[in-house]
């Protein structure tokens, strides 16, 4: 890894992508320290400390201790993930989009301008609810207050977006991928110092501490080695005449990936979990009053990481919820990403066949019974990894104190990881390609 990091940094124009990213990543730092005008930040400190666990605690973590400040970069960028999200779904289920993403590069610029679109009614809603929030905590604000904070923090994602968009151009690697894990690496000095505090004021023990960070290093272990995972099936390729020249059969591998849908299924089952609780901020009753009253006073309840007393037990039938919620999307997300009578229409169309399987129906159901299999193994790993930042919590005694930091489970480490892995695989793409042209390059002073 650091041999390809150096050879990357030799190279002028690898190394100009490479500084672009980190420019971007400063941008977005100060950004995420440009503090919302308007608002009374000590009050949004204590809402936020009462709430860190549920939505606050989910978006800071995303926006890199942004909305703990509330600053330019509050939302950070989940208003697109969430557009991005619907509008795949909406391409599965309504023929005419599905027809114009298969119009090549002009379909797909057309969907990623609706998705913009739709990012800004998403961030304008999700900002009405925070400040309705804030409201709730005792924040006054006036209409046009409101209105100017709602706009500020509109554009604050927008401008989000728009970096991750140079950076996917004019950087390297998926650049609102990366503006996410720029996010959640920001926010990790702030959750490291807290834990730090916390050994000096003698609130936790250093066993606690070794034992936070084998956890912590393992559960980095197994998401590499399950990001990394698959099902290789054998592929033979039938002799064929392309022009006036013959192909020799051959035989090759279809790589079926343990966690084909990524981090998507936890993304989604989370907003799904925390909607009510978003949608209920955003009424104009107070705490107690009437039906919405009560829900709103027990919104904090459905959030993963809560727990049920029924009678003399404490359940955690929220979190339970939240596990079989990523298993039901992690299905339905790798449906929709690996089209499994495409791919046995395709092999069948170029004359490739499975090893001991007869092409069209048989070569369908058996990929869609391998599939279904790797998709449950990654399925659980999803939840599992997703869970087990409430599992340590519980089980372990003393480990609660380590509530704040983020990186132990769930969706942010498998991000950084899984980022990290991709934008690495990308520089090593660059400078394979690199590597040819060097190749055909010289090729012509060889003949000579």
């Amino acid at each position: 890894m650091l041999e390809a990091i150096a050879k990357a940094w030799a190279i002028p124009e690898l190394r100009k992508r490479v500084q672009y990213v980190f420019l971007m990543f400063t941008v977005f730092a100060i950004g995420a320290h440009i503090p919302v005008p308007g608002l009374d930040h000590d009050k949004i400190l204590k809402i936020f400390g009462g709430q860190a666990g549920g939505l606050l605690g989910l978006v800071d973590v995303f926006s890199g201790g942004a909305l703990r400040r509330m600053s330019l970069f509050a939302m950070g960028i989940g208003p697109y993930i969430n557009a991005s999200i619907i509008m795949q779904m909406m391409t599965f289920a309504i023929p005419s989009l599905e027809a114009m993403q298969k119009e090549g590069e002009a379909g797909r610029k057309r969907i990623a301008a609706i998705t913009r679109k739709l990012t800004i009614v998403f961030a304008t809603v999700q900002a009405f609810s925070m400040i309705a929030l804030f409201r709730g905590g005792g924040v006054s604000l006036s209409i046009l207050q409101t209105l100017q904070i709602v706009t500020v923090l509109t554009a604050g994602s927008i401008l989000l977006l728009w970096l991750g968009e140079q950076v996917t151009q004019k950087g390297v690697g998926n650049g609102v991928s990366l503006v996410i894990f720029a996010g959640i690496m920001l926010s990790l000095p702030y959750q490291v110092n807290i834990i730090i505090q916390q050994l000096r004021e003698k609130n936790v023990y250093p066993i606690h501490v070794l034992l936070f960070l084998a956890i912590f290093i393992g559960t980095v272990y197994a998401v590499v080695h399950i990001t990394q995972g698959s099902r290789r099936i054998p592929i033979a390729h039938a002799k064929r005449i392309i022009g006036m020249r013959q192909t020799q059969a051959s035989a090759s591998f279809l790589p079926i990936k343990v966690n084909s849908a990524g981090v998507i299924p936890i993304i989604f089952a989370i907003s799904l979990m925390l909607f009510p609780a978003t949608i209920l901020n955003l009424l104009p009753v107070r705490s107690g009053e009437g039906p919405i009253g009560w829900l709103k006073d027990r919104a904090m309840l459905f959030n993963p990481g809560s727990l049920w007393s029924i009678g003399p037990l404490e359940l955690p039938i929220p979190t339970l919820f939240y596990a079989l919620l990523i298993v039901a999307f992690t299905y339905f997300y790798t449906s929709i990403v690996m089209n499994v009578g495409e791919m046995a229409d395709n092999l069948k169309k170029y004359g490739n066949y499975i090893p001991g399987i007869r092409p069209g129906k048989p070569t369908h159901e058996y990929l869609d019974r391998v599939i279904s299999r790797i998709t449950f193994a990654g399925a659980i790993f999803l939840a599992g990894v997703a869970i087990l930042q409430y599992l340590v919590y519980w089980l372990i005694p003393g480990m609660s104190k380590f509530q704040t930091f983020q990186l132990i489970g769930g969706t942010s480490l498998l991000i950084v990881v899984g980022v990290a892995i991709e934008t690495m695989q990308a520089i090593e793409a660059q400078l394979l390609m690199r590597d040819y042209e060097g190749f055909i390059k010289s090729s012509p002073k060889s003949a000579q």
